[in-house]
């Protein structure tokens, strides 16, 4: 639900988003909210009462726009809000199982008239702690995180096992051809074919990935006995100075 649907049309209409819904995954309604306004010039916002800056999207149209897609089914409405609960991986995955349509309301001007809030009980969600001119670009920024994690989606759900956030932990650094470019190697470990080998650096390098850009994540991480291990070497080699990208282009310690 949006005050301007040909802001979302073309990302829906590319890459995955497109290839999902002209392959049955998902169904995707852009519903304009002007279309439900019973003002002659489709006005959808007014100026707030007690004064104050900017104006807030008003009540009517947005619960016509409601009143006309109860029959469809079960609702969850969701509200893109700075001032929602932070969007997470965890919350994308539980999405991705909802069996009611999902309504992504994108908020727009200074925010909506409370009623709104009191008649739909939305869920608010935030993409994070800064603000946009309108909830569109957010309300993308869950479709897309939503769709890739219906089954037959992506076609390989391995890969979605292993990428960022999934267990707490930043996903390992890739590489692929050439082997060496501009004298930066690809780690020797990933060529050497030995599986298990590869499988403890790419758990190492999660970890080291994890331990320098979001460490909070390690703090709330129940780790195994195996990943303790590695982030105590991890801060070891920091301690010794071994923690260094090499000219070859490999980090020593590995």
């Amino acid at each position: 639900m949006t005050l301007f649907p040909d802001m979302v049309k073309p990302v829906i209409n590319q890459s995955i988003l497109k290839r999902a819904i002209e392959r049955g995954f998902l169904e995707v309604q852009i519903l304009d909210i002007r279309d439900y306004s019973q003002n002659k010039h489709r006005q959808v916002d007014d100026a707030p009462y007690g004064g104050g800056a900017g104006m807030l999207l008003s009540p009517a149209p947005i619960l016509e726009l409601f009143d006309s897609i109860k029959s469809e089914g079960e609702i969850r409405t969701i509200l893109t809000s700075p001032g929602g609960k932070p969007f997470s991986q965890e919350m994308a995955e539980s999405l991705s199982l909802e069996t009611k349509i999902i309504v992504l309301l994108c908020g727009h001007y200074e925010g909506i008239d409370e009623r709104i809030r009191v008649a739909l009980q939305p869920e608010e969600i935030s993409i994070g702690d800064y603000i946009l001119t309108g909830g569109e670009l957010p309300a993308l920024v869950i479709l897309d995180s939503i769709t890739r994690l219906l089954p037959g989606v992506l076609g390989d759900n391995a890969s979605l096992k292993e990428e960022s956030f999934s267990f707490d932990l930043l996903e390992y650094p890739n590489y692929t051809r050439p082997s060496e470019i501009r004298g930066m190697k690809v780690p020797s470990v990933l060529l050497s074919g030995n599986h298990e080998e590869i499988r403890k650096w790419r758990l190492k390098e999660s970890l080291r990935k994890t331990l320098q850009i979001r460490p909070d994540l390690l703090r709330k991480k129940k780790l195994t006995n195996e990943e303790s291990n590695l982030l105590s070497e991890i801060k070891r080699e920091k301690r010794e100075g071994l923690w260094q990208v090499q000219p070859e282009g490999e980090v020593r310690g590995h």
